[in-house]
């Protein structure tokens, strides 16, 4: 696998992006600040890209001119498309091990993981857990949950729940 650092300015969108990750791009820039452009963005040979659009966003808002990118030029047309899907398609299977996250939010001290996605976690004061153990068997005390907002989509006509 080849990187090559492309311009932003080089990049295209894909026009039929069917992913809305505007909700998303301040958390990735944030993680882009902290950790640095750890992933690449996947283009096709026309520059278009196949998977990576909240990742160059996040790059525009920071400022960043050139990225880390991969050519898939191993890939079909039809690949590509399957491949743009399929990406985003496994982050919404996965979940997460509700009697690990807090041993493990814990552990990072020094971290602001509030601008990273895990506010409802947290203590907006002192960045310390809310919660202990959820999942673990113990009661939830939903009410601390109260305010936030968990949306749902329905993958068959893209309702929005809870928005």
């Amino acid at each position: 696998m080849e990187i090559k650092y492309l311009p932003v300015t080089d990049l295209k969108p894909y026009e039929n992006n069917p992913r809305i990750n505007d909700n998303a791009v301040e958390i990735v820039a944030s993680s882009i600040a902290e950790f640095g452009f750890k992933v690449p963005v996947v283009l096709d040979a026309d520059n278009v890209v196949v998977c990576g659009h909240t990742r160059l966003k996040a790059a525009k808002l920071l400022g960043i001119d050139k990225i880390p990118c991969v050519i898939a030029k191993d890939l079909s047309d039809e690949q590509i498309k399957a491949f743009r899907l399929v990406d985003n398609k496994t982050q919404e299977l996965a979940e997460w091990d509700w009697s690990i996250i807090f041993d493990e939010l814990d552990l990072i001290q020094s971290i602001d993981m509030n601008k990273m996605g895990f506010e409802q976690f947290l203590d907006d004061d002192k960045g310390q857990l809310k919660e202990r153990k959820l999942g673990s068997g113990e009661e939830i005390d939903l009410d601390s949950f109260a305010d936030e907002k968990f949306e749902q989509v329905c993958p068959c006509c893209g309702f929005r729940f809870n928005d």
